[in-house]
């Protein structure tokens, strides 16, 4: 590794205050550009610049990518962006190995395989114990308990070499995966508790969550790196998604062609390369966003202009029908379950919105379009904790209910606090960046709710 990547910030200061020289005259052609403007959006470029440099890219690739993070402000910040890339890609082009990027980039590739490959292994230990899949049976108790154990600590891992996480910042990350790999596995859990698969469920969120510690390279509390793992998270589910539908249509004519010749692979796909291709794609999808970061991003914006009406349109759509009707919520557990994560899936899409926009633009359509969605959601929310409530005090208290009527709270002031803060917003009286700092300040509540319930809630229910 070079030394520029061993340690970024020494390499990069001359390189970047050279850049951030250069945009600041860009800007300030711009008469209607005050100086307390350019003082801000200089705080986000130093900011993402230093990060995208601390993951390992060079100076000008760290630059570029952090002037267009910050948003097209005007016509000369689009040209500015548009030469300064020109000048990039030709070095990159014509110097591919300057600065170490090329062996860099493949020494990473290496050990996100290399850790896909563990991963992989690991989902296929367990059978050297006799805990064996079988295919059309439920997943054992074990497996179900350990999924997000068998792939998340070595996507921890990677973001650990990747950042340079120090030695002591390393036991930090550590300590979370430890906890829960003891937690889970101690717990004398009832044969199909609902508690359990409550546990395991949390489990994956609470540990994703913690590896988002190894990607802000220990800088947790940053609110910058925050929004970059929310980024992150939001474009990883995309890769993962079109690498799962490729996978599933590889599979499909696997079958396909060995039926053809009287060969049944079925045991074969089902056990060993559908639980190995999962895992595996977890630590390739991370991969292929850190690598591809300048790409990737521009999928944000147009993914959010699709899914937001959408969703609105849904969601107004349900309130209509259900005010014209005049029917109420059926309050079952495959109804809990399908209502709250339609909420989260809303409440995602809104902050995977908020982290892709520019925080400078004036407020816009969209934007009121977002706040009908978030409003939209907070009427869904209510009416669903309203027969929580109901179904509670007639039935009583249930792992599921609770843990539902928990996280449909949660979500509530999390939507209350945004809705609030967009109209604010959208009235002039405040900027962008409370509605964007509100969200990633949260995130820890949603970690903690996910932690009671894997550590509180199967001994408060008796392990059923």
């Amino acid at each position: 590794m070079t030394q520029e990547t061993e340690n970024p910030k020494a390499g990069t200061r001359s390189s970047l205050e050279e850049g951030i020289a250069e945009w600041r005259s860009y800007l300030r052609r711009r008469p209607a550009i005050h100086s307390v403007d350019v003082d801000e959006l200089e705080d986000h470029l130093r900011s993402q610049a230093g990060a995208l440099a601390q993951a390992g890219l060079s100076e000008d690739e760290a630059f570029l990518i952090a002037v267009k993070r910050i948003g097209d402000l005007d016509a000369l910040s689009r040209e500015f962006a548009r030469e300064h890339s020109e000048r990039l890609w030709k070095r990159l082009v014509v110097t591919p190995d300057a600065g170490g990027r090329s062996g860099v980039e493949v020494k990473e590739a290496l050990v996100a395989v290399a850790l896909a490959v563990a991963a992989a292994v690991a989902i296929k230990v367990p059978e050297l114990f006799g805990v064996r899949m079988q295919v059309n049976q439920e997943l054992p108790a074990f497996y179900v308990r350990n999924l997000s154990l068998f792939v998340l600590p070595f996507l921890a891992v990677f973001f650990a070499w990747k950042r340079l996480l120090a030695p002591a910042a390393r036991l930090w990350m550590a300590v979370p995966f430890v906890a829960a790999a003891v937690a889970i596995n101690l717990m004398p859990f009832a044969p199909g508790a609902h508690t359990m698969t409550l546990a395991a469920m949390h489990l994956l969120i609470a540990l994703w969550l913690a590896v988002g510690y190894a990607y802000a390279g220990g800088r947790w509390r940053d609110h910058d790196q925050r929004m970059n793992y929310v980024r992150f998270s939001g474009e990883w589910f995309i890769y993962y998604s079109l690498t799962a539908l490729g996978g599933g249509v590889l599979m499909g004519l696997t079958g396909f062609v060995f039926s053809a010749i009287g060969v049944k692979p079925e045991a074969l796909l089902a056990t060993w390369i559908l639980p190995c291709g999962a895992v595996g794609a977890v630590l390739i999808a991370a991969w292929l966003v850190e690598a591809k970061q300048s790409v990737i991003e521009n999928m944000a914006p147009v993914l959010t202009l699709i899914f937001t009406p959408l969703f609105t349109l849904l969601l107004l759509a349900f309130l209509g029908t259900m005010a014209w009707t005049g029917s109420g919520i059926a309050v079952g557990r495959e109804v809990l379950i399908g209502f709250d994560l339609l909420l989260v899936l809303v409440a995602g899409l809104v902050l995977y919105a908020i982290s892709a926009r520019d925080p400078l633009k004036a407020p816009g359509i969209f934007d009121a379009l977002q706040l009908l969605l978030v409003v939209c959601a907070l009427l869904v929310d209510a009416i669903a904790l309203w027969a929580i409530a109901a179904r509670i005090s007639e039935y009583g208290f249930s792992p599921n209910k609770v843990a539902a009527l928990g996280e449909n709270i949660i979500l509530l002031v999390t939507l209350g606090w945004s809705a609030l803060l967009y109209g604010r917003f959208l009235a002039r009286r405040v900027g962008f960046a409370p509605v964007e700092r509100w969200q990633t300040a949260y995130l820890p509540v949603y970690a903690l709710w996910a932690w009671v319930v894997v550590v509180v809630f199967p001994p408060l229910f008796g392990f059923r």
